[in-house]
């Protein structure tokens, strides 16, 4: 059953939102267990030191041993005064915070972070995917999930580009899983694209493969699934039960919270980058959630003056393959299959739908970074360039050209064309 409330038009208060993690929390066999809980890391709008806190007074005293587990997926790992912002516990220490919960990366590079869950055998794999990938993959998650007695993931719910809406058991895959179904997952995703997958309702193939995946999982799984209000921290709804069914409910409200519709597409789109995305590989979320509405030839630059690198994690990988539409890389694919797919998956996700005919790539539209990345660095990656200091964000926010669409604080609110009116 599916505890929980939420309204595009209003916020939950306080009140609101510990009575349903009290009322999760009390149903649950807690006394002397081992509780794991999964969150996002910094690059997800969230009010985890809230939520945190309401978890914390909810099973401190009752659960021997609790661990927040920070979802990395691949991400950069974060620091102390990263976790420690990321929890709300910068002033106080989380020691004094958060007494009895440990908080975690999720080491995703050591081997020895990983249980072995067993094997999606190839014609799952097959049928799930709805026949566009054929072979096995081994299941592979962070340990502390197996040996804990109950999981409860707390994350927020937004429109993505890779399994149509984040959240759910995404947090476990890829979020602390091994890079086997990461690569499975974001490739297939890759494969559908993200211009058609994203924003998706219901179960898509690459959400179909995750929750397969998590299925083997042997501990009771719980979770909050969040709907954050566009543009803060507060929440326009919160659903508690399990990942399955509370992630379904945050979907539908997200649906209606996160997707913006507008009347044509647009020529050019500025996207404006928050500071929470550190590198190319999380603020290429600019690019997917506009891609939609983006007129065939037209432009999206992607304002990130802070942002200097491609990726922390998988830097030299892409500086080998660069930024090409999944055509290209398929129809080389003797030349590309070697190398990680989730890395190849998210170079067609930045660079976006085309075509590769008669060895010529034609991307349908152009993608242009406006960062701290050089100009030479850009084009070895096949992408353009722009010089930051020439765009005067006040001046294209307030004397706004028709053909241009500025998106403040872009990377979570979806853009779509407004489907045309029946009837």
């Amino acid at each position: 059953m599916v505890r929980g409330t939420g309204s595009p038009e209003s916020t939950l208060t306080e009140d609101e939102i510990s009575g349903i993690v009290r009322e999760m929390a009390a149903g649950q066999e807690l006394d002397g267990r081992h509780v794991v809980v999964i969150i996002p890391d910094g690059t997800r709008s969230a009010p985890m030191p809230t939520m945190l806190r309401l978890l914390h007074d909810a099973l401190a005293g009752r659960a021997r041993r609790i661990d927040v587990l920070v979802a990395l997926g691949t991400h950069q790992p974060m620091d102390d005064a990263a976790l420690d912002a990321l929890v709300g516990a910068s002033e106080v220490g989380r020691d004094r915070l958060l007494p009895q919960m440990t908080v975690l990366n999720h080491a995703w590079s050591d081997p020895a972070t990983y249980a072995t869950l067993g094997t999606i055998s190839a014609e799952q794999v097959r049928e799930l995917s709805g026949g566009r990938l054929d072979g096995p993959v081994d299941v592979r998650i962070n340990r502390l999930v197996v040996d804990a007695d109950l999981v409860i993931v707390c994350g927020p719910v937004f429109p993505h580009e890779v399994v149509g809406f984040s959240g759910g058991n995404k947090y476990f895959f890829p979020g602390v899983s091994g890079p086997e179904v990461i690569d499975l997952s974001h490739w297939l995703g890759a494969l559908i694209t993200s211009h058609d997958i994203i924003g998706t309702r219901g179960i898509t193939p690459v959400r179909a493969i995750i929750d397969r995946a998590a299925e083997m999982i042997p501990t009771p799984r719980l979770c909050l699934a969040m709907v954050v209000r566009p543009g803060g921290t507060e929440l326009n709804g919160l659903y508690a039960g399990t990942p399955e069914e509370a992630w379904a409910a945050a979907a539908d409200l997200s649906a209606r919270v996160h997707v913006r519709h507008v009347d044509r597409p647009y020529k050019t789109v500025l996207s404006i980058m928050p500071r929470r995305y550190a590198d190319m590989w999380t603020a290429a979320k600019g690019m997917y959630k506009v891609e939609p509405v983006i007129a065939d030839g037209g432009e999206v630059i992607l304002y990130a003056p802070h942002i200097d690198r491609f990726s922390v994690t998988h830097g030299a990988v892409l500086a080998e393959v660069g930024y090409h539409t999944r055509d290209y890389f398929l129809a080389q694919w003797d030349r590309y299959r070697d190398h990680p797919l989730g890395v190849l998956a998210h170079s067609t996700h930045l660079r976006g739908q085309g075509t590769f005919e008669a060895g010529v790539e034609r991307p349908r539209i152009s993608v242009t970074l406006a960062t701290g990345i050089p100009e030479d660095v850009c084009a070895a990656h096949g992408l353009g360039h722009r010089d930051p200091a020439t765009i005067d964000v006040r001046q294209w926010t307030e004397d706004p050209d028709p053909d241009v669409l500025v998106v403040p604080d872009a990377g979570e609110i979806l853009y779509r064309l407004r489907p045309p009116a029946t009837g």
